[in-house]
């Protein structure tokens, strides 16, 4: 009798060798798989996971990788490497051929063939497949089918062969045959540059080492261009649409390890070729990526071309229309109140901005009913869904996110709202505007009709925006279109401690910390260093708050970091208060570092167009389904289901950073501030932490980081040149 060998110990090195027996699960898209296979060595058959493009019952594997202990699974292979072969015995030939690997032969005609030629069945369809008609039921249409399908196969296993060799693990070679299909080989023996930007994933730094494997020199040219494109992208990640010249060669220098020369004979090539464009910012020579570049300009040219349309209203006479809204809303205006929307019914483009409490939703609100009593076609939209559905609710209309509203296309990954497709408006009132990036600003200034009119509404003071430029800080400070900032704090707004405190922060004085007696909503919880501030975040969360002020731990409250690394950063945390507020039961699923179960809250941090869900989306896990190789999770307008394998485009949200809760609100936030932050610790970073509380602000911490959160003011600047074209395009906007 054949003995078994033990599983050896999770995390050990291992070869596991063996055939396939079923095939539990195989996503197309990535490749992950989960196979039963009968191994080497093992009586019984064992659990193995990886990534494959194609994959089938019957087939041989040889994998690379460790045993691992799955919480909910069990003793798992996990390969990193997953090399397959043919079949050798009739069996496993039948299995094979039966599981609808290849085109045209099902369980019955899998039977049919290994009955006729035994295991020479793979020669006779490569080398001779007009004997496939010797088998009953096999006509020309089928045997081609059946040849095709053969080839298909074959070229998908050379492939990941080819890239196995040069050091390709599975699942990142999955991802290249997709992108390339049967030219992958060719691809990555021409240029492995280009997958650093064609494949998710896979950046310079990955590409470098299969670079290097193929036996490119580190000074070779197709290299040190592409690391120029590299450097320029991460200045991109940064928020810059270019960098200063001598800035991107000390960069590219430190990153490629070659001379000056070299990386100034690349840039003239990238120059050569517009991948890239030379340009001055406030008379300093700087290189852009050739499509920011545009987009910038661009941006000029639609705001150009909107303010020089005809305004799509007749004239409103502003001294009846006043005292008509305080009729309609029962409020009494404020002259600065009264001036703003005075302009704002005359202006083509016009832009609104100012802290909490200033009545910036008022206006906004007074301009609509207005506007609307002339029935003029209003759309309304925002950056992300939570600011879209705020804006609807204080609105009372409609709002749509960007993507929504210009009807994101996947299959062209792009707009279907454009120039040629434009919107159907008479005003587009654009909220949150802060947080609108140069390329994001630039596909939606493109739809906007000529006579129609923009109305720009934002917080200046808060965080730029996460992708490139600062379109609402260039918008303002090019003088080039009216803007209407609002300082006035009205008398309701300035009996909340939350509007008070955010405005002393913004004005570079501290918050009062005091705590004061009697109702307020704003408290200071000291803390002296990390292992005091974890403990009182967790029960502020999961106790004090809840039950002094009635909010539920996971939809009310959110905590907000100044970043993710750290004992009190946000990754940290989220292990903590998950452990706390909702502990793991049966149905949860351990993926890509974190466990997620029934009633987790969880952000999505990558645009996703197909399931329409967007990075900074907050969501609930509704169903975690393991034998589906699924989980729902429920976003605010509907619910998407993920295959297990794709999890790592979510993230639990019990905390997370300021930087993602923008343009969003919540009933309560938890600010942690420590010494630990110092890298991040900024006013508008603190500001923007600050006015995410609807309800309540605590902030955890120590008043020293307080202070240098409060005083410390961004000295980076971001290299955008929308500024000067806005200056340059003398928009006229006021009729």
């Amino acid at each position: 009798m054949k003995t078994s060998t033990p599983a050896p110990a999770a995390g050990a090195n291992e070869v596991l060798a063996g055939q396939i027996e079923r095939v539990t699960f195989h996503n197309d898209e990535n490749g992950f798989c989960v196979l039963r296979v009968k191994a080497r060595g093992h009586r019984e058959l064992v659990s193995a996971v990886g990534h494959a493009p194609a994959i089938s019952a019957g087939e041989w594997i040889t994998a690379t990788g460790k045993w691992i202990n799955d919480r909910t699974y069990g003793l798992q292979f996990k390969a990193k490497f997953l090399k397959t072969s043919s079949p050798s015995t009739t069996d496993g030939i039948e299995k094979y051929l039966g599981s609808g690997m290849i085109r045209g032969i099902g369980p019955v005609y899998a039977k049919r063939l290994v009955k006729q030629f035994g295991i020479d069945v793979f020669d006779i369809i490569e080398t001779s497949p007009e004997r496939l008609r010797e088998v009953n039921g096999i006509g020309p249409i089928r045997a081609a089918k059946i040849t095709d399908g053969w080839a298909d196969q074959k070229v998908i296993r050379e492939i990941m062969v080819f890239l196995h060799q040069h050091g390709v693990g599975t699942s990142r070679s999955v991802r290249i045959f997709k992108t390339y299909g049967i030219d992958s080989v060719q691809v990555m023996s021409e240029n492995p540059y280009r997958l650093a930007k064609d494949i998710v994933g896979i950046g310079f730094r990955t590409a470098d080492l299969i670079a290097e494997k193929l036996g490119i020199e580190k000074t070779a040219t197709i290299r040190v261009r592409a690391g120029i494109s590299f450097a320029l992208s991460e200045a991109v990640s940064n928020g810059h649409c270019g960098l200063p010249h001598a800035e991107l060669v000390s960069l590219a220098e430190k990153l490629l390890e070659v001379s000056t020369d070299l990386i100034e004979d690349a840039i003239r090539m990238e120059l050569a070729d517009r991948v890239v464009t030379s340009d001055t910012i406030r008379e300093t020579e700087c290189v852009f990526l050739t499509r920011l570049h545009s987009a910038e300009r661009e941006i000029a040219e639609q705001f150009r071309r909107i303010a020089n349309g005809s305004l799509p209203w007749t004239p409103i006479d502003a001294e009846k229309a006043l005292p008509w809204i305080e009729r309609q809303t029962g409020l009494l205006l404020a002259e600065s109140q009264n001036d703003a929307i005075r302009l704002a019914i005359r202006s083509k483009i016009l832009v609104i901005t100012g802290g909490p409490g200033v009545g910036k939703t008022t206006i906004v609100n007074s301009i609509l009913r207005v506007l609307n009593a002339r029935s003029v076609n209003i759309l309304l939209c925002a950056p992300t869904g939570r600011a879209a559905k705020r804006l609807m609710e204080t609105t009372g209309r409609e709002a749509k996110t960007i993507h929504r509203l210009l009807e994101f296309d996947p299959s062209s990954f792009g707009f279907r709202r454009n120039a040629d497709n434009p919107l159907n408006c008479d005003l587009l009132v654009i909220d949150e505007s802060s947080m609108v990036d140069v390329p994001m600003m630039n596909s939606l200034l493109k739809a906007i009709p000529s006579d129609s009119a923009l109305l720009v509404v934002g917080d200046i003071d808060q965080l730029p925006s996460v992708g490139p430029g600062q379109v609402l800080a260039d918008i303002i400070g090019s003088g080039a279109v009216p803007v209407v900032t609002l300082r006035e704090v009205f008398r309701q707004a300035a009996q909340s401690q939350i509007v008070t405190n955010a405005h002393r922060i913004n004005q570079g004085r501290l918050p009062d910390l005091s705590n004061s007696e009697g109702k307020t909503d704003f408290y200071f919880v000291p803390a002296d260093d990390p292992e005091q501030a974890v403990p009182r975040v967790i029960e502020l969360v999961r106790s004090r708050i809840p039950r002094r002020f009635g909010l539920d731990p996971v939809k009310d409250i959110q905590v907000l970091c100044p970043m993710n690394r750290g004992g009190v950063g946000a990754r940290s945390l989220n292990i903590e208060l998950q452990a706390a507020i909702n502990p793991a039961k049966d149905d949860k699923v351990e993926r890509f570092g974190w466990t997620f179960a029934v009633g987790d809250k969880v952000m999505q941090i990558q645009n996703d167009y197909d399931r329409d869900v967007y990075n900074g989306d907050i969501g609930t896990v509704e169903a975690v389904n393991a034998d589906d190789g699924e989980m729902t999770v429920r976003f605010d307008s509907h619910s998407v289901i993920f295959p297990l394998s794709e999890l790592d485009t979510l993230v639990p949200a019990y905390a997370i950073t300021v930087h993602k809760s923008q343009g969003s609100e919540f009933p309560a936030v938890v600010i942690p501030v420590m010494t630990q932050h110092y890298a991040m610790l900024q006013r508008n970073l603190f500001y923007t932490a600050v006015t995410r509380g609807r309800k309540l602000v605590v902030v955890v911490g120590q008043k020293k980081a307080v202070a240098i959160a409060t005083r410390k003011t961004s000295g980076r600047r971001r290299w955008s040149k929308l500024n000067e074209w806005l200056a340059e395009s003398s928009v006229g906007t006021v009729r």
